[in-house]
């Protein structure tokens, strides 16, 4: 644990150097930390960091409660003086770290900040030595802005279409469904005909009865 602490703590100091400096490598390190800083990387850092400072915290309470213990006990035990000195050690290591890592972070901020600004300056320079000379020029901010707008005309022209067509499916499914809608009223007029038909037929069925059952009891008499 130790060991991985000094590693770590080393490794923080080198990338402040490293940021201090004006050198191919510090650009290297920026952009590295512009791609950690993306998607998940702030997420895994500050998980990361939140478990450092709780196994910190947890450290400063073990370091406490053997105090508590050498007050309470009136003596000093060899194990508890090893003890004590290796979370006061472990926890003013990660103390340290995460003290550095924030301080990684910041010079990042400004440093960025610092590059973002300059490049700013140098074209208002360009723009303002073009002017000075009558030359006009077209800016690279401007390219762009026309790429993007050419790129976003064809997507406006594909959706058109993929909603023309999209139109047309539900104009046809839509007459589809009239049809069917029709339909199915004649069926339900032919279903009503046929049924009062079907009834009718019963009623002659069972008058039919009635005078055969009538005619039937007269020649009984």
């Amino acid at each position: 644990m130790i060991q991985l602490l000094f590693t770590l703590i080393f490794a923080e100091m080198s990338l402040i150097v490293v940021f201090v400096f004006k050198t191919p490598l510090r650009k290297l390190v920026i952009m590295g930390l512009d791609r950690v800083k993306r998607g998940r990387g702030p997420i895994v850092v500050k998980t990361v960091g939140g478990t450092v400072f709780a196994v910190m915290m947890a450290t400063v309470y073990n370091v406490v409660a053997i105090q508590r213990r050498w007050i309470q006990d009136g003596d000093v035990n060899p194990t508890d003086q090893i003890l004590l000195a290796k979370h006061l050690l472990e926890a003013s290591l990660m103390g340290f770290s995460l003290f550095l890592a924030l301080m990684i972070d910041r010079l990042h901020h400004y440093i960025r900040e610092l590059y973002i600004r300059r490049k700013t300056m140098e074209a208002v320079k360009k723009q303002s030595r073009v002017f000075e000379d009558g030359k006009p020029a077209v800016p690279e901010e401007i390219k762009a802005l026309e790429e993007e707008k050419a790129t976003l005309s064809g997507r406006i022209k594909q959706l058109e279409t993929q909603l023309e067509e999209k139109t047309k499916e539900a104009s046809s499914s839509e007459a589809n469904a009239v049809a069917l809608k029709k339909q199915s009223e004649g069926f339900l007029l032919e279903y009503d005909r046929l049924l009062e038909e079907n009834q009718n037929l019963r009623s002659q069925l069972q008058s039919l009865d009635r005078r055969l059952s009538h005619s039937d009891i007269k020649k009984v008499t």
